[in-house]
């Protein structure tokens, strides 16, 4: 449970009607809403779809401009509400997000609680500037706490020539990972304009290529060479079949992330797709006094592990 959970609702490695009662998240933005919504200000006019441009390549470019924003932001604070469904069992919780600083001096703290029965999972990851911390505490497993080298990081994407070189924040972890790992799975396809809790916002849908979906599930690719291809019923319980993104129109910062897909044991009849998976960011302060205090990590080293060796071997730029 703790793996998939890990794996598609937090990123952390790489329906037009309401969805049934099943669904971990009933309440929807409105699309309709959106179309009354004032001008959009100057920070976000230039995402708005030039004419003659495909629905797709604006709902892409639109998903680009909020990385870069968020990338440049002078500071970002946010709180998350997270739902997501793992097998017969929904997991609830809270977590925060901060960020400060641009370039080397960028650092960021992410915290993420969720409960199940008797179960907890926490998260926390900090970018100090120096190294990245990751901890992790999942259920009754024992908690593990690992370590990356943020310098040889960012020296090993200067040898890629990857343009996030001088930071590196999007291939250490936080919001800015999330978000990017699920742009690199996944290709976006609609922007509709539409209403969340009164914000304005772009409502992104992105789903898998075939490729990339059978380079993660090689066992699908038989299914993919019939005329029928991959439907939703085809993926592992717990497996995405499509995200959905919801970011705001005033600032671009997100302000929620669903996955969606069929839950339920396999084999499972074809259904639409309904979120097992959300991340609701609130209290959004952008460009905000941040408490330096909140990247100041410094564990317990018993139990740690340094795995910059392993991480910086293994990186490969994303899209």
């Amino acid at each position: 449970m703790a793996a998939c959970l890990a794996t598609w609702a937090w990123g952390v490695e790489p329906a037009d009607a309401d969805p049934p009662a099943a669904s971990v998240y009933s309440r929807r933005s409105d699309p309709a809403a959106g179309t009354a919504a004032e001008p959009l200000p100057h920070a976000a006019a230039g995402v708005a779809a030039a004419g003659g441009e495909d629905t797709a390549a604006q709902a892409e470019r639109i998903v680009a401009s909020s990385l870069a924003a968020l990338a440049r932001a002078e500071s970002v604070s946010m709180k998350l509400r997270q739902k997501a469904r793992v097998g017969d069992r929904v997991l609830v919780g809270t977590g925060r997000y901060v960020q400060s600083g641009q370039g080397e001096e960028q650092r960021f703290r992410f915290d993420s609680t969720l409960t199940c029965d008797t179960e907890t999972f926490e998260l926390t990851e900090v970018s100090d500037g120096l190294f990245c911390w990751t901890h992790r505490h999942n259920g009754n497993e024992q908690a593990t706490l690992q370590r990356v080298d943020v310098r040889r990081v960012r020296s090993r994407l200067a040898e890629l020539k990857a343009p996030e070189a001088a930071d590196g924040t999007v291939y250490l972890g936080g919001l800015q990972r999330t978000l990017r790992l699920l742009r690199h799975w996944f290709r976006f396809t609609q922007a509709t304009p539409g209403d969340l809790d009164g914000v304005p916002v772009w409502i992104i849908d992105g789903n898998w290529p075939t490729e990339l979906l059978t380079y993660v599930l090689p066992e699908l690719r038989d299914r993919a060479a019939t005329p029928e291809g991959i439907g939703p019923a085809d993926l592992p319980d717990g497996t995405p079949w499509s995200v959905r993104l919801c970011i705001s129109r005033n600032d671009l910062l997100p302000r929620r992330v669903e996955w969606l897909a069929i839950p339920g044991p396999r084999p499972v009849a074809a259904a639409t797709p309904e979120p097992i998976a959300v991340m609701d960011l609130h209290d959004v302060e952008l460009d905000g006094q941040v408490d330096a205090t909140a990247f100041f990590y410094q564990p317990a080293t018993e139990g740690l592990v340094d795995v910059t060796e392993m991480y910086v071997n293994g990186l490969g730029l994303m899209r």
